[in-house]
């Protein structure tokens, strides 16, 4: 069985449509990679998948149940879905520790040791178990995005989406959090990830999607859609990138 699947579906700001009837089945262990000129409707599409943003038409079904169902406790449904940005989003009055055991001590009423050691796992898994005391403000940008990686992964998701994660990093640091992203994907976690890191997709992704203006216009394997662009959007589009 799919864990995400993706029906007509349409998604409107105002009188903009942002995802004009996007259909996508992701298979559990996918890693799909994402690209696409900003504005094509790729991070809206992980906000929708997340549930963050209410669609107007179609609908996306999660391991079986159908998030734009009001019946859907989607604060529940989050928990099994982590989601990454380009800004970490870590809490600068809190240490390290803190950022990451916040969660599952709130929502999964972990007790603190527990949660101590759940924290201490996660930051292992990203390279950086000796920061578990430090705050937010005493590490690199790099790190930051590695911590916030770190803390969802401790609510043990079933999917992760990375939204244009490495945007903000120069190339070291960028380099730094895509070892982690292969890492996670190794360990067999479902993934999709916006980026505009051509290389890292065509090494890691299990399947590539080109959107432009809110559909998906190519689909494939990576080094397939890659090495033999279908329309002129996407030669325009790798064109652009990769020079």
């Amino acid at each position: 069985m799919s864990l995400v699947e993706l029906q007509n579906v349409v998604k409107r700001f105002g009188t903009n449509t942002v995802l004009d009837g996007v259909s996508l089945t992701v298979e559990p262990g996918e890693i799909i990679a994402i690209i696409g000129r900003s504005g094509s409707g790729k991070s809206t599409m992980l906000r929708c998948i997340n549930g963050l943003e209410p669609i107007q038409g179609g609908r996306i079904v999660f391991d079986g149940q159908t998030l734009n169902d009001p019946k859907t406790d989607l604060r529940k449904l989050r928990q099994r879905v982590g989601i990454v940005f380009q800004s970490f989003n870590l809490f600068p009055h809190l240490s390290v520790e803190k950022n990451i055991t916040l969660a599952p001590r709130v929502v999964k009423r972990m007790d603190p040791a527990a949660a101590r050691e759940l924290a201490a796992g996660a930051l292992a898994r990203v390279g950086l178990a000796d920061k578990i005391d430090a705050y937010p403000d005493q590490l690199s940008g790099g790190q930051q995005q590695r911590v916030a990686i770190a803390r969802s992964l401790a609510m043990q998701p079933q999917l992760m989406l990375f939204d244009e994660i490495t945007s903000a990093l120069d190339p070291e640091l960028t380099g730094e959090v895509l070892k982690v992203l292969e890492q996670v994907a190794q360990e067999g976690m479902t993934m999709l990830l916006v980026t505009h890191e051509i290389g890292f997709a065509r090494r890691v992704a299990s399947r590539l999607i080109f959107m432009h203006q809110g559909r998906i216009w190519e689909e494939g394997r990576a080094s397939e859609v890659l090495s033999n662009p279908q329309t002129p959007e996407l030669v325009t589009f790798l064109d652009a990138v990769l020079h």
